[in-house]
C-alpha cells in the first residue's frame, strides 16, 4: 500500500508495535472491511472526500469499528480540519482506549493544530509511556512534545488569547482556482505582484491594482518580456515599483539551478530579465530576494556551502558603480544549522521577517522577525507566535508600510483553490514602525530640467545614515521615513547648492506622506538656502547635537568647493526685544562660524550675520510662521 496509507492510518506502521486489546480487527463487519478497502483506494489517490464518506458508511455499519474512525480522522487530519479530525479520534478512543494509545501521537498533532497544546502535551506524554518505542517514535514524540511546551509557555508570556488572527481571502480578483503566492507590494499598497502557478507547473508573475474603494481590480500577467515558459516566481517588487527581483530556475543562462534575476520596468512592460552574475548566484540555489527600500540592499537565500547549515540568509550591498557586491552571511544571530528563509526586509529597513525550522518553534518552518541595530548588529529573533505560525510549514510574509498589515499565502479550506493570498493584522508586539514616505522631483531651479540627485536620510538622534536613494534620469526619488525618530532631509548634486528639510516625527505622527518637489540652486554668487537641521534650544546660541550632520555637509560643500565664500545669517522671530533678538541671531550665526572654523575652514571664507526679526518668511502671528522664521541661512558671496 502507497505512502500515504501508513499517515492516514495514524501512524500505525511507524510505531511498529501489537496492541492486544478488547478490539480485534479480524471480527470487523465484512461489509464494513469491504468498504474500508474502497475508502483506502481513494486515500491512496488523495481523493479524502470519497474516503470519508466510504468509512462514514463503514463505521454506521460497523460501530465498534475503531480502524474506521482511526483512518477517518487521519484523513481529515490531511485535509486540516484538525475538528473533525479530533472527534473522530474520540470516537476510536471511546471504543477502546488501549488499543488507541498507539494512536496518542497522530491525535496530539491535529490537537496542536487546533491550538489545544496543554491537551497535546498531556497526550504526547500518555504516548511516551507506551514500553519499547521504536527510535523514530522516540524521536518524533520528542520533538513534538519540546514544540508543545513551547507552544504553552509563548502563550503564558505574550497573553495570545487577547489576539484576534481573522485572515481574510483577497478575494477572486486576485485568487484562483490555482496557487497564489508570495505577494509582494509598493510603499503606497496601490500595486500587487504575486507569482501564480500556472496548469501546476509554469511560474508567472501577476499584478492587480487598487480601485477606489480600496479594493483589487482584476489581476492579469505582467506585460513586457518578464513572464516566458519557464519559472518565473520568488519575487520582490521595489518600493517605487520600478524594480522586480525573482528567482529564476533552470534558465539557459543560469549558473545553477536557481538563480535570481532582475527586471525594470519600461513605457513598454517589463525588460527583458538580467541573471544578477556570478557575484551573487552559485552552482548551489540562490532564492527568496527581498529588497530594501532604498535599493541599497538585496536580502536573499542561498544554499551554498559556506553557510551555518542548510539554507542561509544573506546580503549584498549596492556599489558606486550600480552592481551588487558579494553576499554577506547575516551571521549566528539569524542563521542555524537547520534552514532559513523567505526573508522580507520592510519599508522601514531596519525589521526583518523569515522563516526557520532552525529556531525553536511551533513545527516546521515558522515566521520569525528580527530588528536591525544602530550599528548593523541583528536582534534575537522572535517568534511570531500562534495562530501566525502553526504546526504547519509556514511560507514568505510581507507587511504593508502602515506597520500592521501583512500579507501570507495559505492552503486554508475556505480557499477558492491551491494556496491563495490572504490579508491579517499583526498583534502590536511583532509590528515594524509605521513608515511614511516621501516623493516627488528634483530639478534645476533655472531650467526647471530634472537633476539626477542623491536623496538622503539621517536619523538625527545617532547621526547614522538611515536612508539613501539615487532620483532616477528625469530626477524623481521616492524615500521611505519610519515613523519614531526625528530625521534630516537633504538632497545633493555637485555644482548646486545642498537642499535640506526635518522631518520631527519623534513626538507626532501625521496622517499623510509628503510630496516635495526640490528645485537645487546652482551654485553661484547669491544662492542661498535655509540650513533647516541646525538647532538650538529657545533663547540658545548653543548648537544642539543633532546640528552635526547638517554642519558636516555644510563643511563637505566647502571643502568640494575650495574658492567659495560664504554669509551665515541668523534669523528670528518677534517674540521679546529687537535688540535681544538680534544679539541671538548674531550669536547663532557666530556658533555655526566657529564649528565650521574648527572642521578647518578658513576663517576668511565665513561671514556671519544676525538679522534678528528684521526679514520674516512667513507671519510671526501663527506658532507655525514664527518656527519658519527662526531659521538659519547660508549664501553665496563669491565663488
Amino acid at each position: 500500500m502507497k505512502k500515504k496509507l501508513s499517515l492516514l492510518l495514524g501512524f500505525c506502521f511507524l510505531l511498529g508495535l501489537v496492541s492486544q486489546a478488547q478490539y480485534d480487527p479480524k471480527k470487523v463487519n465484512k461489509k464494513a472491511a469491504k468498504l474500508y478497502e474502497q475508502a483506502m483506494e481513494a486515500a491512496s489517490n488523495d481523493d479524502f472526500k470519497t474516503g470519508i464518506k466510504l468509512l462514514q458508511n463503514a463505521t454506521k455499519i460497523d460501530p465498534q469499528f475503531a480502524d474506521g474512525f482511526l483512518s477517518i480522522a487521519g484523513m481529515f487530519g490531511e485535509m486540516k480540519k484538525y475538528d473533525s479530525a479530533i472527534y473522530y479520534y474520540q470516537q476510536a478512543k471511546a471504543i477502546d482506549a488501549d488499543y488507541f494509545k498507539d494512536y496518542n501521537l497522530p491525535y496530539s498533532i491535529n490537537l496542536a493544530g487546533k491550538g489545544e497544546f496543554a491537551k497535546a502535551l498531556e497526550t504526547i506524554e500518555e504516548f511516551m509511556q507506551i514500553p519499547n518505542l521504536n527510535e523514530r517514535s522516540v524521536l518524533s514524540a520528542g520533538y513534538r512534545k519540546k514544540s508543545y511546551q513551547f507552544a504553552i509557555d509563548y502563550g503564558k508570556q505574550h497573553q495570545l488569547d487577547n489576539y484576534l488572527f481573522n485572515p481574510i481571502n483577497m478575494g477572486p480578483n486576485i485568487n484562483s482556482v490555482v496557487s497564489e503566492y508570495y505577494p509582494t507590494l509598493t510603499i503606497d499598497s496601490q500595486q500587487l505582484v504575486f507569482t501564480r502557478r500556472i496548469k501546476n507547473y509554469n511560474e508567472d508573475f501577476f499584478g492587480a491594482e487598487r480601485n477606489p474603494e480600496g479594493g483589487w481590480l482584476p489581476s492579469g500577467p505582467l506585460t513586457g518580456n518578464i513572464n516566458t515558459m519557464q519559472n518565473e516566481g520568488a519575487q520582490t517588487l521595489s518600493q517605487d515599483g520600478t524594480w522586480l527581483i525573482f528567482t529564476g530556475c533552470n534558465f539557459s543562462d543560469g549558473y545553477g539551478s536557481c538563480d535570481l534575476y532582475i527586471s525594470y520596468l519600461t513605457n513598454v512592460g517589463w525588460s527583458t530579465p538580467e541573471n544578477l552574475g556570478p557575484v551573487i548566484n552559485t552552482e548551489f540555489w540562490e532564492s527568496a530576494p527581498s529588497l530594501s527600500p532604498d535599493k541599497r540592499d538585496l536580502y536573499f537565500a542561498s544554499k551554498r556551502p559556506d553557510g551555518y547549515g542548510g539554507s542561509d540568509i544573506y546580503v549584498c550591498h549596492l556599489m558606486p558603480n550600480g552592481k551588487f557586491g558579494k553576499p554577506e552571511n547575516l551571521g549566528g544571530a539569524i542563521n542555524t544549522s537547520g534552514d532559513e528563509s523567505c526573508p522580507f526586509i520592510h519599508a522601514d529597513n531596519q525589521t526583518l521577517y523569515f522563516t526557520s525550522n532552525g529556531l525553536q518553534g511551533y513545527g516546521g518552518d515558522d515566521l520569525f522577525m528580527a530588528k536591525k541595530g544602530p550599528k548593523g548588529y541583528w536582534s534575537r529573533p522572535a517568534n511570531l507566535g500562534y495562530p501566525i505560525n502553526t504546526i504547519e510549514n509556514e511560507g514568505s510574509m510581507i507587511v504593508a508600510s502602515d506597520g500592521k498589515t501583512a500579507y501570507y499565502a495559505s492552503d486554508r479550506s475556505e480557499g477558492m483553490g491551491g494556496l491563495d493570498l490572504y490579508t491579517f493584522e499583526l498583534r502590536n508586539e511583532v509590528r515594524p514602525a509605521k513608515t511614511l514616505w516621501i516623493k516627488g522631483k528634483v530639478y534645476d531651479k533655472k531650467t526647471a530640467k530634472g537633476l539626477p540627485s542623491a536623496v538622503e536620510l539621517t536619523d538625527l538622534s545617532t547621526k547614522e545614515l538611515t536612508n539613501k536613494v539615487q532620483t532616477d534620469e528625469n530626477g524623481f526619488y521616492l524615500i521611505t521615513l519610519p515613523v519614531g525618530k526625528d530625521y534630516a532631509f537633504n538632497v545633493n548634486r555637485k555644482g548646486y547648492l545642498f537642499y535640506s528639510e526635518n522631518f520631527s516625527l519623534k513626538q507626532k505622527t501625521p496622517d499623510s506622506t509628503y510630496h516635495i518637489d526640490i528645485p537645487l540652486q546652482p551654485l553661484e554668487v547669491n544662492a542661498a538656502i535655509v540650513l533647516r537641521n541646525i538647532f538650538f534650544d529657545s533663547n540658545s546660541f548653543e548648537l544642539k547635537p543633532e546640528s552635526t550632520s547638517e554642519l558636516d555637509r555644510l563643511v563637505q560643500l566647502l571643502k568640494d568647493n575650495p574658492t567659495l565664500t560664504i554669509e551665515i545669517a541668523g534669523h528670528t522671530d518677534n517674540v521679546g526685544k529687537a535688540a535681544d533678538n538680534l544679539k541671538l541671531s548674531q550669536d547663532r550665526s557666530m556658533a555655526v562660524v566657529k564649528y565650521l572654523t574648527q572642521k578647518g575652514i578658513e576663517a576668511k571664507r565665513l561671514l556671519s550675520k544676525g538679522y534678528g526679526a528684521t526679514i520674516p518668511i512667513a507671519d510671526n502671528a501663527t506658532e507655525e510662521g514664527k518656527a519658519l522664521n527662526r531659521r538659519t541661512e547660508m549664501k553665496v558671496i563669491n565663488q
